[in-house]
């Protein structure tokens, strides 16, 4: 099923949001709050599922606590209000989520002044939004993605009246600027700059969460990262959920890849990603911005999703095997160095074996320096949910270990050859599984482990490889 979206099927706003006068009535009421408990403010917790748009989402939502005279906890039995942001990629994310939600029953029944917001792809969806107001009598509002901005409203209501909200998703789509944010990190972040997706792929539930595209104007972009790079932020993520269909359809004489060239320009120590990428809208002008940027890393995230042209075409992805490889064959004549990634789904329904050895086939030939592989999840509501001939989750999980194996394999020839290079690398502090290394980035995003220092964190350094697996590179500074 192929469903065409025009530009005016989103009515598009650029609105300063959300209301401050919300904001200020929750900030008075903060504040008498905390007159009376000898100082202590009400504390938010917030808990994220899913992507970097929505830990992008996140942030905001965090800022607009701050903005409201929360203070922020990262122990959700400490808060007074505590906000989950869910994801709808796969069944295994919703009911992550739903069993967390769960959990938090026994706060509120020690605790019944807390409020617990659910937000996000998930309850975008009428039946999570109608099985949270049903099963989870504890939950006191819920609202999707595209009225995000609405949230400070929702949460006074809340307050004031004690009543229960379910609010639906907008059809008449605003595109939020003005909302404040409160980045996890110093020196990265991500930038939002469209919403929405109108490409309609037949596995993916994201067009009926996320709405129709909706783009950022280039002034707010650029405004924001200017201010990120004078603020001291080394790495600087744009994001959308194809960014290679920024501005489409806006009636504005400006694509992805003037915007990304405006951003270089910006003067500073800071190194500019993106992603997502649609292999359809991959231009030769945007390979072309890439290859003579200064800031902008020569990583290129683009999915394939599968290797067999009949699985793709039932996708719905518009593209061929063909015109898949001649972008990656352009990228790397244009950028030597490029690091690619990808994304394969594996077990779509219909695949043959012949399917799956055509993807096989497809690794071999383009040799992914990092892959996101998933086993297909039917969505509700999806065309690809209704197809016959679904694949067991026996003949799924056997093909998703070999596909493994295999790029593993590659990866590590890969990163075998940067052994004995000086890779530059944005230092992220302690490594999470190993205390006794410091772990950061190159500009190809691949991982790397050294001995570090405190001071090291949130800095560019050099790192001399030493030795490397699939999935890392060990070094030491130099």
């Amino acid at each position: 099923m192929t469903r065409e979206i025009t530009p005016t099927d989103a009515r598009v706003r650029q609105e300063q949001t959300p209301s401050h006068e919300m904001i200020e009535r929750l900030r008075q009421d903060n504040d008498r709050y905390a007159a009376a408990h000898d100082g202590r403010r009400r504390r938010a917790f917030v808990l994220t599922f899913g992507c970097q748009q929505n830990e992008a989402d996140s942030e905001r939502i965090a800022g607009m606590c701050v903005e409201c005279g929360y203070a922020l906890t990262d122990n959700a039995a400490d808060a007074d209000l505590i906000m989950v942001n869910t994801c709808a990629i796969r069944e295994h994310a919703e009911k992550k989520a739903l069993s967390v939600v769960g959990q938090y029953k026994h706060l509120k029944a020690k605790h019944p002044e807390l409020i617990i917001g659910v937000c996000g792809c998930m309850v975008a969806q009428e039946h999570r939004r109608d099985e949270l107001k049903r099963s989870y009598p504890y939950v006191d509002f819920v609202f999707g993605t595209t009225v995000l901005h609405r949230f400070p409203s929702l949460l006074y209501e809340k307050l004031s009246s004690g009543r229960r909200r379910f609010c639906a998703d907008s059809e008449d789509h605003v595109v939020p600027e003005g909302m404040p944010v409160h980045r996890e990190s110093g020196y990265r972040a991500w930038v939002s700059i469209m919403y929405g997706c109108n490409n309609f792929c037949s596995y993916c539930i994201v067009p009926y969460v996320r709405g129709r595209e909706r783009s950022r104007r280039r002034e707010e972009i650029v405004a924001e990262v200017r201010a990120l790079v004078a603020d001291g932020y080394r790495d600087i993520t744009l994001l959308g959920q194809n960014v290679n269909s920024y501005a489409k359809g806006c009636g504005w004489d400006y694509d992805f890849a003037d915007l990304l060239e405006e951003l270089d320009a910006i003067e500073g120590d800071y190194t500019l990603r993106f992603m997502t990428s649609h292999p359809k809208d991959a231009s030769s002008k945007l390979i072309d911005v890439m290859a003579r940027g200064t800031h902008i890393a020569h990583h290129f995230h683009l999915p394939m999703q599968s290797g067999s042209d009949d699985v793709l075409r039932r996708m719905n992805r518009h593209y061929d095997t063909a015109r898949y490889l001649s972008i990656v064959d352009e990228l790397r004549a244009k950028i030597p160095d490029i690091t690619l990634t990808s994304d394969i789904i594996v077990g779509f329904p219909g695949e043959s074996e012949e399917d799956f050895e055509a993807t096989l086939t497809m690794l071999r030939r383009v040799r992914f320096d990092m892959l996101y592989s998933f086993i297909y999840s039917a969505r509700r509501g999806t065309p690809a949910a209704v197809m016959e001939a679904q694949i067991p989750p026996a003949v799924q999980s056997a093909r998703f270990e070999r596909l493994l194996a295999l790029q593993n394999e590659i990866a590590g020839q890969i990163n075998e050859g940067s052994v004995g290079s000086t890779v530059r690398v944005l230092c992220d502090g302690v490594s999470k599984n190993n205390e006794k290394l410091y772990s950061g980035r190159t500009d190809g995003n691949k991982i790397v482990f050294f001995e570090g220092t405190p001071e090291d964190t949130g800095r560019f350094l050099l790192v001399t490889v030493e030795r490397s697996e699939p999935f890392a590179l060990y070094g030491s500074k130099k």
